[in-house]
């Protein structure tokens, strides 16, 4: 059984919210963020494929990667980690090739809810309302969703 994605879109504020329970503990869903053969297991929609050209989830590192759809429409997205703190807590950059000088800042936390499971927290920032409510409306909370179910997916079948 999954468990559900909250994402919350304030009406009139430049942010965007979210969290998601898992079955894991944090230190694996931690991981499954941080190892980029992991990450290209279950970032994203399964229609798909991603292609990482560098991912160095470290305080000071950065990511650029490639999801290409069956089409052979390619989306390129890239970012800096701002602060990366083991199992805790991280803060990164996030552009879209697509949108080229519109960058958010997200902060990730990884809450440890005891008994094996763990639950993650993030809040996006936008430049602009518009850009966050372009990000709202692009499909990113099916996108979301399925990525979250493919990393369940992952987690149960592998030790990480």
């Amino acid at each position: 059984m999954s468990n559900a994605l909250t994402l919350t879109v304030a009406e009139g504020l430049p942010f965007i919210d979210y969290e998601r329970e898992f079955e894991f503990p944090v230190s694996e869903v931690f991981r499954a963020h941080k190892d980029p053969e992991l990450i290209a297991q279950w970032l994203g929609p399964r229609r798909l494929t991603m292609t990482i050209d560098h991912y160095d989830f470290r305080t000071g590192g950065s990511y650029r990667y490639t999801h290409l759809d069956p089409d052979g429409t390619s989306y390129g997205f890239n970012g800096v980690f701002h602060t990366v703190r083991e199992n805790d807590f991280a803060i990164q950059t996030f552009e879209f090739d697509g949108y080229p000088d519109v960058v958010s800042i997200e902060y990730l936390t990884f809450e440890d809810l005891g008994n094996g499971r763990s639950r993650i927290r993030g809040h996006s920032v936008y430049p602009t309302q518009e850009a966050r409510d372009g990000m709202a409306q692009s499909g990113m909370e099916g996108g979301m969703t399925e990525g979250y179910e493919r990393l369940d997916e992952l987690l149960s079948g592998a030790k990480v």
